[in-house]
């Protein structure tokens, strides 16, 4: 028997000891493991060896995001019904009951390698599910920290502690054989890992390519747009999906809102030095330079050869038109950003549909206004799964503590992006549910009742 294969029956065994758990008692896990992720002692560990294994982002910044999301996937799990009747409709005589669906086999992206392990895998431990992860190569000892972290934490409570495993050599071969073996994929990553799920043979949640895409119309309070498009852009290097990749802004506000960016340390490159960067940064003419992803503004400049201020944050580079010629309209995990200016909404409208349709088809958008009518035009004609109204995209999208977005950093993409869900990756997503029918009175439509109105606009 395999590596994969022995696992497998390990998980199997340890799922059936929890198959017909109380909510009580699974809730007890969910704990468990949860708090001994998150603790601080363990949360820093998580973080230093993630920025010294991937070389990606700010060790401060996974430390934050390790901690935050962790805690806000466990109190988005608080109170929810995983086991037993979920929920029961008296008058449509139905009554709802939770199952595990098994054995899960979770990928994990190199850019989220620790907090991606405690978001997944409550949400599945919650469920009654047993897992197994497939870390990125380049990740694989600070994502098998993490798991071990709530593998220890079931330990200690005496629950089976193969509920929780992980590959700790990981090769595109051991994933794929996972994939093919387990009972539920969830893939978090690149386009390739997500196809990869989604020609397995098993049932998958995958996740489509980011690529943020933030209006600024001339209502917004341009400081605090500027101040949060800062911090959405720069937290983590932009190793996040949801990191503010495009700003599209109101021809009237435009060099106030380059202003301020300037003034929080971006960097405005000429004509010139946009051609250089685009060079270094996709230098086959498609593939984006590794060598760029999620460092600091100071090393891709460098790196370009191009001389900025030594407080530099940031890169920008203004753009117009969109499509191939335009590499800058596409997702770029660095840091920097790419300006469009509009006139019209409905041009800023059409930008957002042509630079998400260009890259990043039904991730996210977001936009800086007051005008509830602008709003809900760009909800209404933007082809993304998930709109963020005055606030730093990065943060906001995966779920922040002053918005209603469920805590995830699986962030479905729908049918744009190729996927089966046009929504935050949760708990509910790891679950079977039985459906048990009563018989009720019965509820007959009339021929009246549903066709009248069709009647009375065009006969009968």
């Amino acid at each position: 028997m395999g590596l994969v294969q022995e696992m497998i029956a390990r998980a199997r065994v340890a799922q059936k000891q929890v198959e017909f758990c109380t909510q009580e008692q699974i809730d007890e896990l969910v704990a468990a493991a949860g708090w001994e992720v998150y603790k601080m002692e363990s949360a820093v560990a998580c973080a230093k060896l993630a920025h010294q294994e991937t070389g990606m982002g700010v060790y401060e910044d996974k430390l934050l995001k390790h901690q935050k999301k962790i805690l806000g996937t466990l109190r988005d799990l608080e109170g929810v019904k995983s086991a037993g009747v979920i929920e029961e409709i008296p008058e449509k005589g139905l009554i709802k009951v939770a199952k595990p669906v098994g054995v899960v086999g979770a990928l994990i992206p190199v850019t989220n390698p620790t907090s991606s392990v405690g978001c997944n895998g409550l949400a599945i431990l919650k469920n009654r599910n047993a897992m197994i992860f497939a870390p990125h190569p380049k990740a694989k000892g600070c994502s098998g920290l993490a798991a071990r972290f709530m593998r220890d934490g079931i330990k200690k409570i005496g629950g089976p502690v193969d509920l929780i495993q992980w590959i700790e050599e990981p090769s595109v071969a051991l994933t794929q054989e996972l994939m093919s073996a387990v009972d539920l994929v969830v893939a978090t990553g690149g386009a390739g890992m997500v196809k990869a799920a989604y020609s397995s043979g098993t049932p998958a949640y995958g996740v489509g390519a980011g690529n943020a895409t933030v209006v600024v119309d001339e209502t917004a309070d341009i400081a605090d747009a500027a101040d949060k498009i800062f911090k959405g852009k720069t937290f983590d290097h932009a190793t996040s999906c949801s990191s503010e990749n495009s700003i599209v802004v109101q021809a009237g506000v435009y060099d106030q809102l380059l202003t301020e960016l300037k003034a929080k340390g971006g960097y405005l490159c000429s004509a010139g030095e946009k051609t250089k960067l685009g060079a270094t940064m996709w230098p086959d003419g498609h593939a984006l330079n590794r060598k760029i992803v999620a460092q600091s503004a100071l090393s891709i400049a460098e790196l370009a050869g191009i001389a900025v201020p030594p407080d530099t944050r940031f890169l920008m580079v203004e753009a117009e038109a969109v499509g191939p010629d335009e590499p800058f309209a596409g997702e770029k995990l660095s840091l920097v950003l790419t300006v469009w200016k509009y006139d019209e909404f409905s041009e800023a409208v059409q930008y957002v549909r042509d630079i998400t349709g260009f890259s990043g088809y039904g991730h996210s958008c977001g936009i800086h206004s007051t005008d509830d009518e602008h709003i809900r035009e760009l909800a209404v004609g933007a082809p993304v799964s998930r709109m963020i109204v005055r606030q730093p995209q990065s943060y906001a999208n995966s779920g922040n503590y002053d918005n209603g977005m469920p805590f995830s950093l699986t962030l479905g993409c729908g049918t744009w992006g190729g996927n089966v869900a046009s929504e935050n990756i949760t708990d509910k997503h790891f679950r079977n549910v039985t459906w048990v029918s009563k018989p009720i009175a019965p509820v007959v439509p009339t021929e009246e009742g549903i066709f009248k109105q069709h009647w009375e606009n065009h006969g009968r």
